[in-house]
């Protein structure tokens, strides 16, 4: 019996317990019918159960021999039943409660040791992070560390810091010059300050052209209008401070040697006034009321060389770029045009602005920069990229912006201002942050020029008031200063107008009582 082997009748598990049953020392000796019974009624097998008895009924035809063990082993096509056994393991080899336990082992949490745990949390203090929070997961923020951050305090002493350096630099809120204007003409779309390469300060009023040395404060006059209606409407120098160029009411525009007091020529064939010039080099650009710009070279008899057609209503902005390559020019149709000097068809044109644009003026360091200011309806100062056409910024000045001016020596741009304020504002670029407002004058403030140097801003208002303003101070080693040349100039022209008095008026007191 122990070498016996049973045949696939009995499944897998039923021929590994008979084998082991057969193969004990209780089966030693016995007759297959005595096995039979004790099968029958062995625990081991049912416990003479149906299992049991099932499993010796089969037992019992082995042992007869009316099994065919070959058909059960090589079973047919029909019993495909028998092709394919399933393995089905005893319970009696597994361990239930072991397993049990394993299984709900790993679902509860590790425990660590106090020392281990305390490890953990200083680890975790470290970090920044809570014991067992997953640092790195998907969709979540990342962690927020409680400590100090350090980048914050940094960048705010370096503000503070920056800030000091800067209240080093002293701008005068109190004008360093005060002389009056009378006669001065109180219209927003005309152009009658500018101040030249050499010093001297050209002022249109009424029907005069009046200098002023800065140097000297020597004051004369240089022309005079004809015609009681006729009133001067614009001036500017040129870029050599030679020549001035005087647009009257009539569309005429006169062309004066300063040094010589001598007219050169005149220009005819405007049927409205010239409110505003602008120079490059032997091109002299001029805006009409009728909103056209005609452009003059003054070398020749037939001066009229170019006409650009874009604007509907009065031209009161108009500046060529320091290179000369490009034009910039604003109306009462509160439209802003860029040109090319090689076109008569606007470079492009901006609608932004909801009022008339005279305030026009190109950054020195930045050549494609340019800004403009609208009118008091529109209140806003615009930058614009003109290689690109796109707005970089803008301010709302909440008044009426009358002049703008960029400094030489910082990136800062200074406005003048009309109703409700009058007010000159100094402005940091490209921040567009405000640096000081300074009550200027009591009415709105008409025009602006800076002087050579770079360093003072003239403003006249229409208070009949030209103040004098030191916002750009160099302070540089070396650079010049105009700040003794204005005062020994104020000292010269108010010789003998009277004493105790703190400021100079030589155009009420000297020019005018000269010439009229």
């Amino acid at each position: 019996m122990n070498d016996v082997v049973l045949p696939t009748v009995f499944s897998s598990p039923e021929r590994a317990q008979l084998q082991s049953y057969l193969t004990s020392s209780d089966a030693n000796g016995l007759s297959k019918e005595t096995e039979k019974y004790m099968l029958k009624g062995s625990p081991c097998y049912g416990g003479g159960g149906a299992k049991g008895i099932k499993m010796a009924e089969k037992f019992e035809k082995y042992a007869n021999g009316t099994v065919d063990t070959k058909s059960l082993d090589s079973p047919s096509k029909n019993s495909s039943r028998l092709n394919y056994d399933r393995f089905i393991p005893s319970q009696y080899n597994i361990d239930i409660k072991s397993n049990h336990y394993s299984l709900a082992a790993q679902k509860s949490e590790v425990k660590l040791d106090t020392r281990a745990m305390a490890q953990q949390d200083e680890l975790a203090r470290a970090c920044g992070i809570k014991v067992g929070q997953k640092i790195l997961t998907f969709g979540t923020e990342a962690p927020v560390c409680d400590r100090e951050d350090f980048k914050k305090l940094y960048t705010s002493k370096a503000k503070k810091l920056h800030t000091g350096i800067n209240n080093k630099r002293r701008i005068l809120t109190s004008a360093e010059q005060v002389l009056d204007a009378p006669g001065l003409v109180d219209d927003y779309y005309l152009n009658l300050l500018d101040w030249s390469v050499d010093n001297m300060l050209a002022i249109g009023l009424e029907r005069n052209v009046y200098l002023w040395d800065a140097s000297s404060g020597e004051v004369t006059s240089l022309c005079e209008t004809s015609g009681p209606s006729n009133t001067v409407c614009s001036l500017q120098w040129t870029n050599d401070g030679e020549y001035l160029a005087v647009g009257n009411s009539e569309g005429v525009i006169e062309l004066w040697d300063v040094n010589n007091k001598k007219k050169m020529r005149s220009m005819k064939g405007r049927l409205t006034r010239v409110g505003v010039l602008s120079w490059n080099n032997h091109i002299l650009s001029s805006g009409g009321q009728d909103g056209c710009i005609w452009n003059h070279d003054v070398r020749v008899a037939k001066h009229k060389v170019a006409e650009l057609v874009s604007h509907t209503g009065e031209v009161c902005g108009l500046k060529w770029r320091e290179d000369g390559g490009l034009l910039a020019s604003g109306g009462n149709d509160n439209m802003v045009n860029v040109w090319d000097i090689r076109s008569s068809v606007p470079r492009f044109t901006k609608s932004d602005h909801t009022a008339a644009v005279k305030a026009i003026a190109w950054s020195p360091h930045q050549p494609n920069v340019l800004a403009t200011g609208g009118g008091s309806n529109d209140k806003f100062i615009r930058f614009w990229n003109t290689t690109t056409a796109a707005q970089l910024g803008n301010i709302n000045t909440g008044s009426q912006v009358t002049s703008l001016v960029w400094s030489k020596h910082y990136k800062e741009i200074a406005s003048t201002h009309g109703y409700p304020d009058n007010v000159v504002t100094l402005w940091s670029y490209p921040d567009l942050s405000k640096i000081i407002d300074i009550p200027a004058h009591d009415t709105r403030i008409l025009h602006s020029s800076i002087s050579p140097d770079g360093q003072v801003l003239a403003t006249l208002a229409s208070d009949e008031n030209l103040k004098f303003w030191r916002l750009f101070e160099n302070t540089k080693k070396g650079a010049s200063n105009t700040r003794g040349a204005h005062s020994d100039g104020a000292k010269q022209a108010g010789a003998g107008w009277g004493k105790g008095e703190n400021t100079y008026h030589p155009y009420k007191r000297n020019v005018m009582s000269m010439y009229r």
